[in-house]
């Protein structure tokens, strides 16, 4: 059984706080460095645009809530696949229906990862996203489904999603066609988490002209810190031409594993380029993940004193404090 691991917040550099504590707990061979910084500069700029918000350690068990809605919306979003998007959406909706928030799952990525990681076949399913958007007559409601999660359901996806695409360039409005299909339900819910695509297409761009906010997963690998300045970019542009009350809710640190220098390093760079847009929660590596994914349900029923469980209950009283 995995125990949980206080993360420590970031101090600056001079041997404490999260790269100097784990630094001292063990040494370590001589490893090469980062061959280049250019994606250090590119981050470091970006994250003057995207401001910064109170670091919180440990934030505060939130209060129940006397109502519900209208709902705050989260695109999680990179571009970069395997960066635990699907996830992450996963287990922060289940952390905070915990928490007593009405949570809708939007699986906006034609694969359907989020519907499979909670226990529906795509293959199987009449209706999805894809009606939703392309077919008059047909409402949220007849898509929506209850998922085994109190408080969280599920808008699912599946292959044909990927026609949208195609079929929404020649639509006037085509960028606000999922915050047209997703505004009549939003006084249901107090958060709506939608599982981006791992690319930067129309789908995404949907995504984020509706979103309120942005979760960005990244992966604590070198390859994944030189494309978030490429997703930065984007949502610059975004909140230039379709929505300017866009923001950065933060940045979620995942596969984290602290024997690996690399792994480290890579998390250290994030800090220094986004501070305090860094969550204190990090997603460590475990065998737990492929395991709900297979049984269909997060990680917060499947294995609840599990490490990861803690880690996004932590996430999700950081996003709700934010």
């Amino acid at each position: 059984m995995d125990t949980p691991r206080t993360v420590e917040p970031h101090v600056a550099a001079g041997g404490s706080g999260l790269v100097g504590a784990m630094t001292a707990a063990a040494p370590e061979p001589e490893v090469e460095g980062f061959a280049d910084d250019t994606a250090v500069d590119a981050l470091a700029d970006a994250s003057t645009a995207a401001g910064s918000a109170p670091h919180r350690v440990g934030a505060p068990e939130p209060a129940p809530l006397t109502e519900h809605g209208p709902a705050r919306i989260i695109a999680v979003a990179n571009q970069k696949g395997g960066v635990g998007k699907t996830t992450s959406t996963i287990n922060l909706g289940a952390a905070l229906a915990e928490y007593g928030r009405k949570v809708l799952l939007v699986d906006f990525d034609p694969q359907g990862a989020l519907s499979v990681g909670l226990g529906v076949q795509p293959h199987q399913l009449e209706t999805t996203i894809y009606n939703l958007l392309m077919e008059r007559g047909v409402e949220a409601e007849d898509v929506i489904q209850p998922t085994n999660v109190p408080n969280m359901d599920l808008l699912p996806s599946n292959i044909d999603l990927s026609a949208a695409e195609v079929q929404l360039v020649t639509e006037v409005g085509r960028e606000q066609a999922l915050g047209r299909a997703l505004k009549r339900i939003l006084g249901n819910y107090d958060v709506v988490l939608i599982d981006c695509q791992p690319s930067l297409g129309l789908l995404t761009i949907n995504a984020l002209a509706c979103a309120d906010q942005v979760l960005i997963p990244l992966a604590c690998e070198f390859f994944s810190l030189r494309g978030v300045a490429l997703l930065m970019d984007t949502i610059d542009k975004v909140k230039d031409r379709l929505n300017p009350d866009l923001e950065l809710v933060g940045i979620l640190a995942t596969m984290f594993d602290a024997r690996t220098l690399h792994t480290r390093e890579v998390h250290q760079r994030v800090i220094e380029a986004f501070g305090d847009k860094v969550f204190d929660a990090v997603i460590n590596r475990t065998i737990r993940f492929p395991e709900t994914t297979v049984a269909g349900e997060p990680i917060t029923t499947w294995a609840p004193m599990s490490s990861g469980a803690q880690a996004y209950r932590m996430l999700a009283r950081e996003v709700i404090a934010r």
